[in-house]
């Protein structure tokens, strides 16, 4: 009877342990295959044959449609540069350069996948229509307030993530090769 007990407690306790860690690397995100740059990471095999199961079955959960390995890549911001979370009340800015790409989206969205309802309908901004320095970089400014140029408003929600898709980019393909690629940086502001 006692080695019947164990052996339930044992297979109980196997089971717990597994499907519990299994939960946390769904829910939390994991780094296989994952390629980071400042605050930005990215699953650049994420759409293609070579994804990993942890990253499969995150996406089938999700129910999100990853880009085509072919097409580009997704980059996600949680935390800025400096590892603080993205704060809706605080302002931030996203300021640089990116890898090159022929066209790239960059989005607010809330921690459960939807754009951030905001008063002006100003959900993300294109590489087509985002205002440029003379060099080339820009600057975007993620506020809960308006601001003068490129203004990304937050709503004010306590949370948000930051989505960077570049389309037809050497960074999709050959992940590897651009882990030292230009990305903007995002760094806060302040908080009112």
């Amino acid at each position: 009877m006692r080695l019947l007990f164990g052996t339930l407690f044992t297979f109980a306790l196997a089971a717990i342990v597994g499907l519990g860690t299994t939960w946390l690397t769904l829910t939390r995100g994991v780094a296989f295959g994952s390629l980071t740059i400042g605050a930005w990471t990215a699953w650049p095999k994420s759409g293609s044959q070579d994804i990993d199961p942890y990253a499969h079955a995150g996406i089938a959960r999700d129910g999100e449609l990853p880009v085509g390995i072919g097409d580009g890549v997704a980059f996600y911001a949680r935390n800025d540069d400096a590892g603080q979370v993205l704060d809706g009340r605080c302002s931030f800015s996203i300021s640089g350069m990116t890898p090159p790409a022929r066209f790239w989206t960059v989005a607010l969205y809330d921690l459960h996948g939807e754009l951030v309802a905001n008063a002006i309908d100003r959900h993300s901004f294109t590489s087509a229509e985002i205002v440029r320095a003379t060099d080339g970089s820009f600057t975007i400014a993620v506020a809960p307030q308006a601001r003068p140029g490129n203004w990304l408003p937050t709503g004010g929600i306590e949370r948000f993530v930051l989505v960077w898709r570049l389309y037809d980019s050497p960074i999709g393909v050959a992940a590897t090769t651009m882990k030292e690629g230009p990305m903007p940086a995002v760094t806060r502001k302040g908080c009112s």
